[in-house]
């Protein structure tokens, strides 16, 4: 099976390719070969099974290079991140939409259809919300990213519809904790407040206390990722869109933690720096879900913000 990654130089891109590496294999196949397509590769991978193609996913001749006619597995990460995408109107509309629209055009011509993970994201949500969302609550984004992942899942649903391909949409919770430097999604707060005091550094948190987050750690997204795929079609039905199972924590509760996991010293290197622009941005996404569907369907959340942070510390070979 040859598999296309889009994204494929960025956090978890990177992470999805290696996790493919080890297995070896997806839906009972052999991986024949693994392709990487990103805007650009901070660090690259090294192995015979990858092919590396830079240029954006926007672009129609990249595509053309990344997209090949026996593609039979694509994991849909490439975006441009929440607070980009609202600062820049113009490019989070031709990264986010125009460019799953031509990928998905490009993958129509496919000898078969591809299985097609879609990543998505609780930005879908906003406005006047219930205290707990379930997989009834209708989206309503309040910001263009959201307005960007949602239309997205409309087109991955009626290309699967028509036929196209087998897509499949997971609305991601915020990725803690990300590794390497801050980012410019609105959500890059929570991971920054674990991240750097952990390497010994201060970090500024642009929202309150009280702030509360949707979560779920990479490691979990890479299984959520793999595990979407592998499942079969029917398993999916006609709901082709997925709310991942998280856990809820304030800004204050995961600094709880990381005092318990890491110290008070540690935990002491948080500053409050607010800022108006994230705290509006983040005060539109949902903080508690129930999630029946996905848990039925074998998805899962990590154990808790101490685990959370604990893997992380384990991944980065961080000792306190």
């Amino acid at each position: 099976m040859k598999v296309l990654i889009t994204g494929g130089g960025g956090f978890l891109g990177a992470r999805l390719a290696r996790r493919l590496l080890e297995r070896g294999e997806l839906c009972g196949q052999r991986i024949s070969g693994i392709t990487l397509l990103d805007a650009g590769f901070p660090s690259l991978l090294r192995n015979p099974l990858l092919r590396i193609v830079e240029g954006d996913v926007a672009d129609p001749g990249v595509l053309e290079k990344a997209v090949e006619k026996d593609s039979g597995a694509v994991f849909h990460l490439a975006a441009v991140v929440s607070g980009a995408a609202e600062a820049d109107f113009d490019l989070g509309m031709r990264v986010n939409l125009d460019g799953t629209r031509l990928l998905l055009e490009k993958l129509r011509r496919c000898e078969r259809p591809p299985r097609v993970v879609f990543a998505s994201s609780v930005a879908a949500f906003g406005g006047e919300l219930p205290e707990v969302l379930d997989d009834a609550t209708t989206p309503r984004p309040q910001t263009s990213y959201g307005t960007q992942k949602v239309i997205g899942e409309y087109l991955v649903s009626d290309f699967s519809r028509k036929g196209s391909i087998d897509g499949r949409s997971l609305r991601l919770p915020t990725i803690v904790v990300r590794a390497g430097k801050p980012n410019a999604a609105a959500s890059s707060f929570a991971s920054g407040i674990i991240r750097e005091p952990l390497n010994g550094a201060i970090s500024e948190c642009p929202v309150a206390p009280q702030t509360g987050v949707w979560l779920l750690s990479p490691g979990r997204a890479l299984d959520a990722f793999v595990h979407a795929l592998e499942l079969p079609a029917d398993a999916w039905g006609t709901n082709r869109v997925l709310n991942l199972p998280g856990i809820t924590a304030s800004v204050a509760e995961m600094l709880d933690a990381l005092r318990r996991v890491a110290g008070a010293g540690v935990a002491g290197r948080v500053a409050w720096k607010p800022d108006a622009r994230v705290q509006a941005i983040v005060q539109t996404w949902p903080v508690r879900f129930r999630t029946p569907r996905a848990v039925e369907m074998g998805f899962k959340a990590d154990a808790g913000m101490e685990s959370v942070i604990r893997d992380y510390m384990t991944d980065e070979k961080i000792e306190v």
